[in-house]
């Protein structure tokens, strides 16, 4: 439980930090199945109004809805690697400090 696992955590913040930004771009990449399924059916809707010269507002309203519910998905998923990226870091600088209190010399 030293570098290797925040090494590993850190790698993971980088990807989830990769996949907000593309979220936030508007790209589909890091979106969950359920989420490109949800994104798909607002598209075609949207598609759908526009064929019948209707208007595209609950549509877009729609994908932006969904759209901001995997910016929230990410946001608390990167909140929580930082938060065991802290817990690992202060067990391993409380395990050397122990380690260093424990000598007799």
């Amino acid at each position: 439980m030293g570098n290797a696992d925040i090494r590993r955590l850190d790698r993971e913040i980088e990807r989830t930090v990769k996949k907000l930004e593309a979220v936030r771009r508007g790209e589909w990449w890091p979106l969950t199945s359920r989420e490109r399924l949800s994104m798909t059916r607002a598209l075609a809707g949207g598609a759908r109004s526009v064929h019948k010269g209707r208007s595209t507002t609950g549509a877009e309203n729609r994908m932006d809805s969904v759209g901001s519910a995997a910016e929230t998905r990410l946001n608390a998923e990167l909140m929580a690697l930082h938060g065991e990226r802290q817990r690992l870091i202060t067990e391993a600088a409380r395990a050397k400090a122990a380690k260093k209190s424990s000598r007799w010399f």
